[in-house]
């Protein structure tokens, strides 16, 4: 269809190309089983605490995962991955409740429940909603500082908003961030088929290979069973996915801090050369963390981010539970010595 590579270049195009693919199929892309016979608990639908009217008319479900405490010491808008739903805290909340987080975690525009879900908007109106969502945030706690926290997609919106004029975000967590440029031609070839046949669904079927979203195989098949997860995608939503990722990255170096990225070792969606990319444009204040056995589902995997994220939120200038400060230290070297572009 593009015509023929020479060896080395066709791996590495068809690399960036399944790249994408993945990330926009990361949260439905889990192989289609047989029957597991899942529980009630898995297949729960959990109604919304509450719904959110944003500025241009629309409905956002959002889930709110309270403190445990008399009062939260914060509060903190948890912005889920593609495909996830306002569900995909349930594994980490604990952790966060516990010290006296409060968890909103709203339906991201096109996915979990919202009216429009399967479809996409734009990069504008997704850091828009997230934007409204701070700002009713803080007309509903004043005196409770306010964080931001995004998952892969999540990430990239979490990212967008830090470099914005948002008032009063106490700080940003970035777990394993899709903020990438996938370059030419692959980003020319998406927005002709998003010209031509933006409604082809994909279910991730075609897409060669093992991969591994998290170690919690209990989290994985909730999130299987979640009738709020989505197992399919098509062209349109994938390809504003990639505008989403390129403007997340184009925008790191204008990120506020104070910012926490935490990203896992074993990440098969956003892959080192993308992750050390992105090291490099965010600002140099921004703390670091790698888990060296954690995979991309971070806020479902059993390797600590939720707790090195509230050991950095509560006690930021300590050393983080995990290790993950030498790790990343660790893990930046290698990168450079592997010299990745």
């Amino acid at each position: 269809m593009i015509g023929p590579f020479p060896s080395v270049s066709n791996c590495l195009a068809r690399l960036s190309f399944g790249l994408v693919c993945l990330l926009a199929l990361q949260g439905c892309t889990t192989p289609h089983l047989p029957d597991l016979h899942p529980t009630p608990k898995e297949t729960a639908l959990i109604p919304p605490t509450l719904t959110l009217r944003m500025s241009d008319g629309a409905s956002l479900p959002l889930r709110l995962y309270p403190a445990t405490t008399p009062s939260p010491r914060g509060i903190i808008l948890a912005l889920h991955g593609y495909g996830d739903s306002r569900d995909a805290w349930e594994f980490a909340a604990p952790t966060f409740t516990s010290q006296g987080f409060t968890l909103a975690a709203p339906d991201i525009r096109g996915f979990g429940q919202t009216p429009d879900r399967g479809g996409w908007s734009s990069t504008a109106r997704l850091v828009q909603d997230a934007r409204e969502q701070v700002l009713w945030l803080h007309a509903h706690y004043p005196d409770t500082p306010i964080h931001v926290m995004g998952e892969s997609m999540g990430g990239a919106i979490a990212l967008l908003l830090a470099s914005t004029d948002v008032p009063d975000i106490s700080s940003t967590i970035l777990l394993a961030p899709a903020a990438l440029d996938i370059g030419q031609p692959w980003e020319a070839i998406l927005d002709g088929m998003d010209i031509l046949a933006p409604h082809w669904k994909l279910d991730g079927s075609a897409v060669p290979g093992h991969r591994i979203a998290s170690d919690n195989l209990k989290a994985l098949r909730r999130m299987y069973f979640d009738p709020l997860t989505l197992h399919s995608s098509t062209i349109h939503p994938l390809y504003g996915l990639t505008l989403l990722m390129r403007a997340a990255y184009e925008a790191a170096p204008k990120a506020r801090t104070p910012l926490l990225i935490i990203f896992g070792g074993r990440d098969q969606f956003v892959l080192p050369p993308f992750t050390a990319r992105l090291l490099r444009r965010l600002p140099r204040n921004t703390r670091i963390d790698e888990l060296p056995g954690a995979h991309h589902l971070l806020s479902r995997d059993r390797r600590g981010a939720a707790q090195d994220a509230v050991s950095w939120l509560t006690a930021p200038d300590r050393f983080l539970p995990s290790g993950g400060d030498i790790a990343a230290a660790a893990w930046q070297a290698t990168a450079q010595t592997q010299a990745f572009p």
